[in-house]
């Protein structure tokens, strides 16, 4: 059986803290979409391990870790990540049919953003969404791709010839023939031995005890998130079954993950989004950068209303409510409970743009570190459970400082 951690925000929830604190727990870790655009910062000690494509599980080292066909896979970054860890090849299987993302994937969508001036989506520029939409396209190559370098090269060279006049708008130069195929030699030398097909791994292997990791989150969901301004997949639950191979009655437990605040990175709607001092405080103390760009986060107050929608739609079973320390020191602490349009309060979630309607606590001290609930500040746990009364669903992980071991669960 399978169970699945996913966000439940606009991602950087500290999902990778949580795979990594559970990770002990299961045999094969999966991650099932997404690409190297997603980051995952793990810390055990005084250690930082900063992932973008590797299951966080790789830091179990009984655990097997799958990127399933899902992912848009860039053979270097895999190769980059794959060096930090000793013998990951006897621990590591990446799936035949997962796109493969090459360089002028990421050349497209910079060049993309640089096109739409202010209306740039705000893409980590990565190559994500230009992959994804060779895979729809049917003209991607496949990681199975590079068992085969030859054929690999007259498909990619194909796939230039048609889309020349494109990259030559764009300003993008075409690899020659000869650097196609040392590239993906290269690619095949370090990748071949652990590319298989994935989906009858994890079939043959159901009855070990499965984690699937989704990356970005809810709220950046192809369909179900603040589109335009989303990523190029499905990140809720019913998409991580889509980009695995997993029967969707094979899904046993819905893990979701959320900061006790609310964080985004890029353009698009954020209805509880603080420009003020309380923002800044929390961005500062929080180290609300992003692992992948570095780019500043923009932050805010917790989303209640978005909450249960993204709860609701990934059929969570629990919540971790993660960073709570951040907010130790502000004086009161807000929670969107409502949205206001022309005067009429709006209790579902929303692409319009909308005013919140806040709930405010009484803010506290001292959760830093802790690792008993009943050593939590009063202040502190009327928050959580307030939080747990309006999303509906249990909270039973709450992190309250980086390292993987201080973390309450109840």
């Amino acid at each position: 059986m399978a169970d699945l951690i996913v966000g439940l925000q606009w991602g950087d929830e500290g999902k990778g803290k949580i795979v990594d604190l559970i990770a002990h727990n299961y045999d094969i870790v999966v991650r099932s979409q997404g690409g190297h655009n997603a980051g995952h910062t793990v810390v055990i000690g005084d250690k930082k391990y900063a992932l973008h494509l590797m299951p966080s599980g790789v830091l179990n080292p009984n655990a097997v870790n799958v990127i399933a066909n899902g992912v848009v896979v860039s053979p270097q970054k895999i190769i980059e990540e794959m060096e930090k860890f000793d013998d990951i090849e006897k621990r590591l299987f990446i799936s035949n049919k997962a796109t493969m993302l090459l360089e002028h994937h990421a050349q497209i969508d910079q060049a993309r953003e640089r096109l739409r001036g202010k209306n740039a989506i705000g893409t980590t520029g990565r190559g994500i969404g230009p992959a994804y939409a060779d895979k729809i396209s049917r003209t991607a190559l496949r990681m199975e791709d590079l068992l085969d370098v030859d054929t690999a090269v007259k498909k990619l060279a194909d796939y230039f010839e048609m889309n020349k006049g494109y990259f030559e708008y764009l300003g993008i130069n075409i690899p020659s023939l000869d650097e196609m195929h040392k590239e993906l030699q290269f690619y095949q030398s370090k990748l071949q031995n652990i590319i298989i097909d994935t989906t009858k791994y994890l079939w043959d292997n159901i009855d070990k005890n499965i984690l699937l990791e989704g990356a970005q989150a809810t709220l950046l969901d192809i369909d179900h998130g603040t589109y335009p301004y989303v990523t190029s997949s499905n990140t809720i639950a019913s998409g991580a079954l889509t980009g695995s191979g997993i029967p969707p009655k094979k899904l046993d437990k819905v893990i979701g993950i959320a900061k006790a605040y609310t964080t985004r990175v890029g353009n698009g709607p954020f209805v509880t989004e603080e420009l003020s001092k309380e923002g800044d405080y929390i961005r500062q103390k929080g180290h609300e950068f992003g692992t992948t760009t570095g780019r500043e986060r923009r932050c805010g107050w917790f989303d209640a209303v978005a909450a249960k929608y993204a709860v609701t739609l990934n059929s969570c079973d629990e919540v971790a409510i993660m960073k709570l320390d951040v907010l130790d020191g502000l004086e009161k602490v807000k929670v969107c409970v409502a949205y206001e349009k022309d005067n009429e309060r709006i209790d579902y979630f929303t692409n319009q743009d909308v005013k919140p309607i806040y709930q405010t606590f009484d803010g506290w001290e001292h959760s830093e570190g802790v690792t008993r609930w009943e050593d939590l500040p009063k202040n502190a746990k009327d928050y959580i459970l307030a939080i747990e009364e309006m999303i509906q669903t249990k909270i039973k992980y709450i992190s309250t400082a980086p390292d993987r071991n201080k973390t309450i669960i109840r």
